[in-house]
């Protein structure tokens, strides 16, 4: 979908989403390299892509050129800056399958409740897109889909872990002035990829989101339709 066509109604994302976690068809980031990785991914995680209608906080830009409505948000946080693994990073709420998790989509929830503080009562679970390796933690994430039928407050309940947690405008993030590619180095080599800069509407301090989030988030919106045409060759230096 372009900015030629008319808004897709937030309401209406859900059934797309829906249908995105549905397709068999749809690999999700890096599936050229999915081999390759899946050697350095062996332990399962979750985490939870919860989309929902934004309520105080409308996109701050493109609102008018965008693909969707201005008051769809997808729930991030902010990693805290002393973790060993992902350190200062945005990401979805998630982590490592435990034990006592009947399955991955309990896993996502339990995770997402415990670092956010949302109810997953009001969570409609939409389905699991396909696992994705990640050698650098070791990890291999199932994204879980998920709708917020009916949204609760939200905060960083673990300063340990998190720094923040907030509602992204969809909209900000298909906007092509927010759009990056990002440049990582380690050990000599190079790796580029998706990138969003974001900018906090209450303090004004800028997010990137970068990596596995900003990797899940750019390969959903393609196969939906929404992203909207953007400079490739603007690229971020992010240092890991």
């Amino acid at each position: 979908m372009s900015s030629a066509h008319a808004q897709l109604p937030a309401s209406m994302a859900r059934a797309q989403l829906e249908a995105l976690a549905a397709d068999p068809g749809f690999e999700g980031p890096w599936a050229r390299e999915r081999a390759q990785l899946m050697a350095g991914a062996t332990r399962p995680a979750a985490v939870l892509v919860l989309f929902g209608i934004l309520d105080a906080l409308p996109a701050s830009a493109g609102h008018d050129r965008c693909a969707v409505s201005s008051d769809l948000d997808v729930l991030l946080l902010a990693r805290a800056t002393t973790l060993r693994s992902h350190a200062g990073q945005i990401a979805f709420p998630g982590g490592r399958v435990e034990l006592g998790d009947r399955d991955i989509v309990a896993a996502a929830l339990r995770e997402a409740r415990e670092e956010t503080g949302l109810d997953p009562a009001g969570v409609d679970v939409l389905g699991a897109l396909r696992e994705i390796p990640v050698p650098v933690s070791g990890h291999l994430v199932t994204p879980v889909l998920a709708w917020w039928r009916r949204p609760s407050p939200v905060r960083a309940v673990d300063a340990a872990e998190s720094s923040s947690v907030f509602r992204a405008p969809v909209a900000d993030l298909l906007a092509s002035e927010n759009r990056r590619t990002s440049l990582t180095r380690r050990g000599g080599r190079e790796w580029r990829g998706p990138a969003f800069v974001l900018a906090d509407p209450r303090t004004g301090e800028e997010r990137i989101v970068w990596g596995f989030t900003a990797g899940v988030l750019d390969a959903m919106f393609d196969r939906l339709g929404w992203t909207e045409p953007w400079d490739e060759g603007r690229i971020i230096d992010v240092p890991v």
